[in-house]
């Protein structure tokens, strides 16, 4: 039991112990003051500890460290005093400090036996703070990265490293491809890195264009498309993991990034720094184990499908999901068309109704009525200004004063409703219709990792409490994807740990189903080769 794993735990792992469960009281606060209504409020233990005893609670200290990376602003990260830092920490605080955390802790579990469904509650809570175990040792380990295969690449698509003393300038291939764009567009020096530019460009040779995004630029007809494309690419590798990421990210052959656990409204992961949820899949050529070494990876099939089936109940649907692909188990119902069966699933998740999606959709409605009314239930509850939750019981931010503001019934009974109103009500619709699958998609992943994390541990030989190298551990975790690092002969036993792993989270989170959540698994040494 402690403040903050996240604060704490590195230092554990640097000296050789291994945590084999916690509550983590941080990330428990959260959950909790979501649950309540209150998640702008800091979940520090002094927070907590203020409002328990009806003290003043103090803003906390605000660090932004690059701010969490997954389409999401950044998450200021609130830290706690490190309650086993030696030196400085006189006895007397020490002492204050751990009779706050026992009272907290004490009323954080009074809290949990209060909810609607303190079973799940808990489980969601002991699985955000396996979590964030998880974590910490994914980033004292570290992913296995070749900094010479990194480098190779770049080469290979950038041309040669500029000088040291010539940082900021553009590598040989970018610099060619900005030729040939300016080229194209009559002769004139044009900056391919200005959208403003490039607008005025096009536009000046007969092309009309409201942005240079990918989604508009792919569709047009012209010499200057294909390398203004190739550039863009090409630029967004350079500067994202280029050689300067080279140089920060990657150390002794390991890339380390600091992941954030619940960093996304949803429960999803994000990252702060190195874009660890962001890696180019050209770059997994750089992912190689080490020597007698063997990467296992992973991933959910279809996950967000299966849980939205797993979640509504329905027989018809849980059947189609039983089986293999799940697209291809609810193509009959759409003439046998597997791309249809998926359009139609991800409208009704994410909210999709204009055009053959919305025809889709009401198939879909007809033939699986109790999945198509969970998510339009969820969505009509945003649309009313309430929240929703996921299963084990995440709760979404409630709509802010101007979204209410926007949306609410003017004073003025002669005065006409915002234009902007029913914009905001089908964003918040869909937000929420997603927010119920996505949140639970999380709590599923969360168990797997603390499951698969305990199964790992057993496959060690290193006595309880220590941290093990050689034994297998994970080392990267997105969404719905996990790769774990072992040793060769090992790879058959985590193969199985993680099935194991994949039919105890949706036993634990889903209770007795029809729905499978099999997991799709390679055995490789190199990242890249796993698909």
């Amino acid at each position: 039991m402690w403040p903050s794993g996240a604060d704490l735990y590195p230092a554990l792992l640097r000296a050789g112990v291994r945590a084999g469960r916690c509550h983590d009281v941080t990330l428990a606060e959260r959950l909790l003051l979501g649950r309540e209504g209150r998640g702008g409020e800091p979940a520090t233990l002094k927070a907590a500890d203020a409002r328990l005893r009806g003290a003043p609670v103090p803003a906390g200290r605000a660090e932004r460290e690059g701010g969490a990376q997954d389409g999401w602003p950044d998450r200021q990260r609130w830290r706690a005093d490190p309650l086993f830092e030696g030196g400085g920490t006189e006895a007397a605080d020490a002492s204050a400090t751990l009779d706050a955390l026992i009272a907290v802790h004490a009323d954080q579990s009074r809290r949990i036996a209060a909810d609607e469904h303190p079973a799940r509650f808990g489980a969601l809570i002991a699985a955000e703070s396996a979590g964030e175990l998880v974590a910490a040792e994914m980033s004292f380990a570290g992913m296995p990265w070749r900094a010479d295969v990194h480098d190779e690449m770049l080469s290979g698509l950038l041309g040669p490293r500029p000088p040291a003393a010539l940082a900021g300038t553009r590598p040989a291939r970018l610099t060619e491809l900005a030729g040939q764009i300016s080229a194209a567009l009559g002769g004139r020096p044009v900056n391919p890195d200005s959208p403003t530019q490039l607008v005025r460009a096009l536009a000046a040779a007969g092309v009309r264009v409201p942005s240079t995004r990918f989604s508009v630029l792919r569709d047009i007809e012209h010499p200057v498309i294909p390398p203004l494309l190739e550039y863009k690419e090409l630029s967004r590798l350079h500067a994202s993991h280029g050689w300067a990421w080279l140089d920060t990210w990657v150390r002794d052959g390991r890339f380390r990034p600091e992941y954030v656990v619940g960093g996304v409204v949803s429960g999803r992961w994000a990252s702060r720094g190195g874009g660890a949820l962001q890696i180019p899949r050209v770059l997994r050529r750089a992912v190689v184990a080490d020597p007698g070494w063997v990467l296992v990876v992973a991933d959910a099939a279809q996950l967000e499908p299966r849980v939205l089936a797993a979640l509504a109940g329905d027989r018809a649907f849980a059947q189609a999901a039983a089986g293999g692909d799940l697209y291809e188990g609810l193509a009959s119902v759409f003439g046998g068309d597997r791309g249809k069966a998926k359009k139609a699933l991800l409208s009704a998740m994410y909210g999709g109704a204009g055009g053959e999606a919305g025809q889709l959709l009401a198939v879909l409605r007809r033939r699986f009525p109790a999945a198509a009314g969970y998510v339009e239930a969820a969505a009509r509850a945003g649309e009313e200004g309430h929240v929703v939750r996921s299963v084990l019981g995440r709760t979404c931010p409630p709509p802010s004063a101007a979204w209410r503001a926007v949306t609410g019934e003017p004073g003025d009974a002669d005065a006409g409703r915002d234009p902007g109103a029913g914009r905001a009500l089908r964003a918040r619709g869909r937000f929420t219709r997603n927010f119920v699958v996505q949140a639970s998609a999380a709590d599923w992943a969360l168990v797997l990792l603390a499951a698969l994390r305990r199964r790992l541990a057993g496959l060690g030989e290193a006595p309880a409490g220590c941290w093990d190298p050689l034994a297998p551990h994970l080392v990267f975790f997105q969404h719905d994807e996990v790769l774990v690092h072992c040793p060769e002969a090992t790879a058959e036993a985590v193969v199985a740990a993680v099935a194991e792993s994949a039919t105890e989270a949706g036993q634990a989170v889903f209770g007795v189903t029809q729905v499978r959540f099999p997991m799709t698994t390679a055995v490789v040494r190199c990242y890249a080769d796993a698909k």
